[in-house]
């Protein structure tokens, strides 16, 4: 069944059909989307107004009214003001008057060094009056034309009331500017200082109603502004509200139909592209399409892109625009669908012409590289030498001179490195060649440096291992002679001893002391059979927050017991990790036996997971002793962090837990600050 499904599902013919349904599809959202936004001029949001006043179309109408009306009784009031320059802006005239000095004073040569700036300004203004009155003139020519436009706007609403009054100033298009007359009209909006009355009441719920608001505050006490709108003015914009929230809300649901089948077609396309019916794994790269380079792929998609902006932007063909969206995203999509073979080949970033030619020369500069340096100086010399010599035969006695000198310095330094290695060999691991410069010998001066310093701490490292199996078979002597002189002792009174409540007594102390050898026993064998890498490992997917909650759970007697409070955190709920169960388990139970018989009784221990490109696991309690080793000296094995060797562990649990880690291609390491005592286990996640 299977194998009949993908002979029909990754057929070419359904490719062919996947894709053509898509880029239908698409061509058709896309032409949608324009023919809304750009032939019609209207959003997608008038599809959920609920009416034509709470739209953005009412407001957008009433707030270039209110702005031209701001603007005529305020700053123009009248083009007899404005011709005497009553609309200027004091500060901008002064502004470009001292920019117009500015450049008097860097380029005119009339400008007087021995004045001071003020006088200089004063013959600058004689100078330039003719310049200042033309830019002064300018500004009212800009002003009067903008008044003009303003005063056209308006006039253009047809069916539109007004009055405006700032200050002195009036502006109305009708005889009775009551407030009673604009009552009257379908809709109207009266600002009367601190008074704003507005009909309908709906607008106020309008969520774009602040922008007349905005302008409103603006207002003087006696200022004030009434329009209304009559049904000439309201009837055809309200009619066409309706048309385009019709058209705009049938758009949507067909943009939303066409989105849904692309994207089915196109997750299909993402699934079967580059696979055949008969091959179930690998990927067929084989048109003219894959062949070229995946950075060269990608700006032609930017360039189909751009291309397409480009003529809709420009030359608004709008009836043309399915065709030409069908058409480019035709020759995109296949683009698009070969990158995404790429991608699942994992050949995306070789297949770039940037990685080719990196690549060519990374060759080039490794293939120099590995001939070596004092090769390619060698053919430098054999070939550039002759040629110096030939080009400078006049001064032939000099260069054979540099060169013998070159020559000694070379054999000086040979020296004495073959005097330094011999003083290695015999013993003195601790010469160092003195031969500065970054020449080949100095490098191989260096490295034999290297050499020595590495003998060096081969000799230390031996020191302190020796130094370590002395105290090994110290503590081992001691751990084991302790229970075992004890079971001694009570056999010796066992044998002598009549009473039969003592001979009970004596026997659980005989029992304990057994006990105890037999833990120290198998923890010894433990150890030794995690550090010889004999122990065997299956790796599985492991939940290690389960595993955890699991652990606690196990252990929640002895947690009350010490008075322990836990904090465990974790990003996820499951966190999955390659790891031994068994193993981990083991690792995981020596440091909960760890924290209950070191950590601080009545304390906190948090356990923390971090979840990135590996799990990371962080385990943080109080000691209860203090801990005045190193975090190196405590991973070793019998050395426990109460030097008395009071407690009950055999000292080896961190060293069997970090060698069980280890085996499962993790890694442990502790760390201690003062009494904070903080393990890190890092394992791979699960793929």
């Amino acid at each position: 069944m299977d194998i009949k499904w993908r002979k029909y599902s990754h057929s070419m013919t359904a490719k062919i059909l996947a894709f053509i349904i898509a880029i239908l599809c698409f061509s058709g959202v896309i032409t949608l989307f324009i023919n809304i936004v750009f032939q019609y001029k209207t959003d997608l949001d008038i599809a959920f107004e609920e009416s034509y006043y709470l739209g953005n179309n009412y407001i957008n109408d009433s707030s270039n009214i209110i702005q031209n009306l701001t603007a005529i009784t305020g700053k123009y009031k009248s083009e007899e003001h404005i011709l005497n320059g009553g609309s200027l802006s004091e500060d901008e005239l002064v502004a470009k008057e001292n920019r117009l000095f500015e450049d008097y004073r860097d380029n005119s040569k009339n400008y007087n060094p021995n004045l001071t700036t003020s006088e200089n300004y004063d013959l600058f203004k004689k100078n330039y009056a003719d310049r200042i009155a033309k830019q002064r003139d300018s500004l009212i020519n800009e002003d009067l034309n903008e008044y003009r436009r303003t005063l056209q706007k308006l006039g253009q609403y047809q069916g539109l009331q007004y009055y405006a009054q700032s200050g002195n100033n009036t502006f109305t298009n009708i005889p009775n500017p009551a407030k009673e007359y604009f009552s009257s009209f379908p809709s109207y909006m009266i600002f009367d200082g601190s008074e704003q009355k507005v009909f309908p009441e709906e607008i106020r719920e309008n969520s774009h109603f602040y922008w007349i608001t905005s302008n409103i505050e603006e207002f003087g006490q006696q200022d004030l502004i009434y329009i209304a709108f009559s049904e000439e003015f309201i009837n055809p914009r309200m009619a066409e509200w309706q048309e385009n929230k019709i058209y705009v809300a049938n758009s949507l649901y067909q943009m939303v139909g066409l989105s849904t089948v692309l994207i089915g077609a196109f997750l299909y396309l993402l699934f079967v592209i580059g696979r055949k019916p008969e091959d179930i794994e690998g990927v067929y790269l084989n048109s003219s399409v894959d062949r070229i380079y995946n950075d060269v792929n990608l700006g032609m998609c930017l360039g189909l892109i751009t291309f397409w902006i480009i003529i809709v932007g420009n030359f608004k063909i709008y009836p043309l625009i399915f065709p030409i969206t069908l058409l480019i995203a035709s020759f995109g999509l296949i683009l698009v669908l070969s990158l995404i073979k790429h991608i699942k080949n994992r050949t995306f970033l070789k297949h770039t012409l940037t990685y080719a030619i990196l690549y060519r020369l990374f060759a080039f500069v490794q293939d120099v590289y590995n001939s070596g340096n004092v090769a390619v100086k060698v053919v430098l010399l054999v070939i550039g030498y002759p040629i110096i010599v030939t080009l400078t035969f006049f001064m032939f006695p000099v260069i054979l001179g540099i060169a013998a000198w070159l020559a000694l310095k070379k054999a000086k330094a040979f020296n004495a490195i073959k005097e330094g290695v011999k003083k290695v060999k015999e013993g003195d691991i601790h010469h160092t060649i003195d031969l500065p410069g970054n020449s080949e010998l100095s490098r191989l001066a260096s490295d034999i440096n290297s050499i020595t310093d590495g003998l060096n701490k081969a000799v230390q490292n031996e020191i302190k291992s020796e130094r370590l199996k002395s105290e090994l078979i110290t503590n081992v002597s001691h751990d084991i002679r302790t229970p075992l002189t004890s079971i001694i002792t009570y056999i010796d009174l066992l044998k002598i001893e009549n009473d039969p409540a003592k001979t009970a007594e004596y026997i659980d102390v005989i029992d304990q002391k057994a006990q105890r050898l037999k833990i120290l026993t198998e923890d010894l064998f433990a150890a030794a059979k995690a550090t010889s890498g004999n122990i065997p490992v299956n790796l599985d997917k492991i939940d290690i927050v389960s595993l955890l909650n699991q652990g606690l759970g196990e252990f929640d007697d002895k947690i009350r017991e010490r008075g322990l409070e836990f904090k465990f955190s974790h990003p996820q709920d499951k966190i999955f990790i390659k790891a031994d169960g068994k193993l981990l388990w083991r690792a995981i139970e020596n440091l909960l036996l760890n924290i209950y018989k070191y950590a601080l009784t009545n304390s906190r221990v948090y356990i923390d997971i971090i979840d990135g490109s590996g799990m990371e696991l962080i385990i943080k309690n109080i000691s209860a002793y203090e801990l005045n080793i190193s975090a190196d000296e405590l991973m070793e094995r019998f050395v426990r962090g109460d030097e008395s060797r009071s407690s009950q562990g055999s000292g080896l649990g961190l060293s069997i837990a970090k060698s069980l880690i280890e085996a499962q291609n993790g890694t442990f390491h502790i760390e201690i600050d003062g009494d904070l005592f903080k393990v890190v286990i890092r394992m791979p996640m699960h793929d």
